[in-house]
């Protein structure tokens, strides 16, 4: 391609920085690294912070009594897809914890890598979530074997290997094209890959199985909502100061890049879900990968890329009801509220 523009990291001290709040740029600015937070020239970083911090949540406050019981009552297939969702999931926030000081390295918006700071931070607790559902739940052996199944899943592994390779990429080659890439896959990746795993937990939700692993996951999404929405306004950013990485051909290829993730997404599904899960089917996850599908794209100013696919199928209204962290008690024998009183759940609008 013809773009080919270098991306300067970030100075760390910076004397010669410039002060003035118009001259502050997403890439390749003068920053002088000062965080003010009275002085913002990206508006939007104001009410993502508060967001974010009100947010905060810890794994351990939620009961997992009930999971450890039901976890051994699941039917095969529940099991056997609660292991390997958890495994991806568990790789995805890794990968996610060890990337985003990469991308934070290069933003030179001092309040953009407030946001990537909390981020991290909050993929770091996910992991923690994570391996604290599977200690309560499994054996170390058993433990092990989940966090490794994509050594040797050759499906778990192609999906890791989409984000992680375009991840390195940007190690390889540091161009504006290959940043815009990573921001592409971070997109698609905070709002799409997760889907099929958290429509799992919710529909055991649902059905009355693990309670509290159907709740880690409620906060963990909530989590995500921000996510995307950073890194949506990353890209509308960019997309107003970098024009030239957004010519109609480049624009057809970040389309291609989140059709492939749908794809990607729906085939994950399709294997790991089925046909096999007591109130999902096939269908009814093809259909929802493909609305967030059109919903996503859309929300970036591209035209969407299903036909219809317009709003929320209603075979799957229930997702985004279980999807919001306040809706049921955290721990059933004490009735504590699951979200602190000052925190609001993001609507998932994007």
């Amino acid at each position: 391609m013809s773009h080919i523009q270098t991306i300067q990291r970030k100075p760390l001290f910076n004397e010669h920085g410039d002060t003035e709040l118009s001259k502050k740029r997403m890439i390749n600015g003068n920053t002088t690294n000062l965080n003010d937070f009275n002085n913002m020239k990206y508006k939007w970083v104001s009410d993502w912070y508060r967001q974010a911090m009100n947010n905060f949540w810890i794994p351990e406050e939620i009961n997992l009594n009930q999971d450890l019981k039901d976890y051994a009552k699941l039917s095969e297939a529940e099991r056997t897809a609660y292991d390997k969702i958890l495994s991806f999931l568990i790789f995805l926030d890794s990968i996610q914890t060890a990337n985003l000081p990469n991308i934070s390295d290069y933003i030179t918006a001092s309040e953009v890598n407030l946001c990537l700071n909390i981020q991290t931070f909050q993929e770091a607790v996910h992991s923690q979530s994570y391996s604290y559902m599977l200690d309560t739940i499994c054996s170390p052996e058993q433990r092990d074997a989940i966090l490794y199944q994509w050594k040797n899943d050759e499906v778990l592994l192609n999906r890791n290997k989409f984000i992680g390779d375009l991840y390195n990429a940007f190690m390889e080659d540091k161009s504006v094209e290959q940043f815009m890439r990573v921001l592409i896959a971070n997109y698609i990746l905070e709002g799409i890959y997760f889907y099929s795993g958290f429509m799992f937990f919710y529909n055991l939700g649902r059905n009355g199985k693990m309670p509290g692993s159907a709740q880690e996951i409620r906060y963990i999404n909530r989590d995500e909502n921000t996510h995307l929405w950073l890194f949506r306004n990353i890209i509308l950013e960019m997309k107003q100061e970098c024009p030239e990485m957004f010519t109609p051909e480049l624009i057809e290829e970040y389309r291609a890049m989140i059709a492939k993730g749908v794809e990607e997404e729906i085939k994950w599904g399709e294997y790991v879900l089925g046909d096999k899960i007591e109130g999902l089917t096939t269908e009814m996850i093809r259909d929802y990968i493909r609305y967030l599908g059109n919903l996503r794209i859309r929300s970036l100013g591209f035209d969407p890329l299903f036909e219809g696919y317009t709003s929320e199928p209603a075979s799957m209204s229930w997702v985004s009801q279980y999807s919001n962290a306040n809706m049921i008690k955290t721990d059933f024998f004490e009735a504590r509220s699951t979200a602190y009183a000052k925190s609001s759940a993001l609507v998932d609008d994007l």
